[in-house]
């Protein structure tokens, strides 16, 4: 079971099991806030409540009960008009690694919980990819598609994701998300580092935030891309481009260290925009940390 700390993405990528790694970052974050009135993600945490006076005891959850000693009773859930569109960055900088977790495994554990979420929500769920300057379809939405069965095509396509390339946006590609519009609201869910050569991303973001589409990114960092407390000669690689260059840590953290937190405060900055909300993670941070934090902010 979790510890208090929150279950470590590096033992949940051990399980090589999306759907239960999924699953069990999402238990662990509605243990904790199932009292709460409403996320902040569109998904409301009243599937669970205590049991009361009256309720028929065999709504109760036993196997929740088997863990937690807590008479909780699964409310039936209806059918959502909530769309959720997930967007998973897959340049080559999304294979940067620290202490056996990539990013990218980082972001399919995070989408999978997110998905585990919008299933017991009956969300309407889909999946896209950005590679190689274009948008692909993983998993699209559609109408005839139960929630149960968007959420097993998006693990399926999750663990098919491999990131690979530049990223840099062809012309008019940011048309095939801008056109993806329904008469419902919907969420955009983005996973990313965030790193650009130009303004690659804001571009594509403030071209997609709008009244009836809400923007979440989550932006995912590995330690020593933020606090770079390298020692001694080594060999840089741009996951992106494949150039190399070898040189003494200690001769460029200062420089490195200046201009990472100048881009950083900067892109913060840039995101002040309506419907957009930034949210920072490090690979060695408890998914549902970070995940409950995102949601403690945005119901206060």
């Amino acid at each position: 079971m979790a510890k208090q700390s929150g279950l470590l993405a590096a033992n949940l990528v051990k399980l090589k099991n999306l759907q239960l790694t999924g699953k069990l970052v999402s238990e662990e974050l509605m243990l904790g806030i199932h009292a709460s009135k409403r996320s902040g993600i569109g998904v409301e945490f009243e599937q669970y409540r205590h049991y009361q006076p009256g309720d028929d005891p065999k709504r109760i959850d036993w196997k929740l009960f088997a863990r937690t000693d807590k008479h909780l009773v699964r409310e039936s859930s209806t059918e959502s008009d909530r769309q959720l569109r997930f967007l998973l960055d897959l340049s080559g900088s999304m294979n940067y690694a620290e202490n056996g977790v990539s990013r990218l495994q980082y972001a399919q554990v995070l989408l999978a919980s997110l998905a585990y979420l919008g299933y017991i929500q009956n969300d309407q769920m889909s999946l896209y990819a950005l590679k190689n300057g274009s948008v692909e379809a993983i998993c699209a939405a559609g109408s005839s598609a139960s929630s149960k069965q968007a959420f097993q095509k998006m693990l399926v396509g999750l663990e098919k994701t491999e990131a690979s390339g530049e990223w840099r946006m062809e012309e008019g590609e940011e048309g095939k998300l801008i056109e993806l519009r329904s008469k419902k609201k919907e969420q955009l869910i983005l996973v990313s580092d965030l790193l650009q050569v130009n303004e690659e991303w804001m571009q594509l973001i403030s071209s997609l935030a709008n009244p009836q589409r809400e923007i979440v990114i989550f932006q995912v960092l590995g330690d020593q891309e933020v606090d770079f407390r390298l020692n001694g000669f080594y060999r840089f690689k741009d996951l992106e481009t494949g150039r190399e260059m070898e040189l003494d840590a200690a001769s460029v953290r200062e420089k490195f260290m200046t201009s990472a937190q100048a881009y950083f405060e900067k892109l913060k900055s840039d995101l002040q925009i309506p419907y957009v909300h930034l949210i920072t993670a490090r690979l060695s941070d408890p998914i549902g940390m970070v995940l409950k934090a995102f949601l403690t902010k945005r119901k206060s």
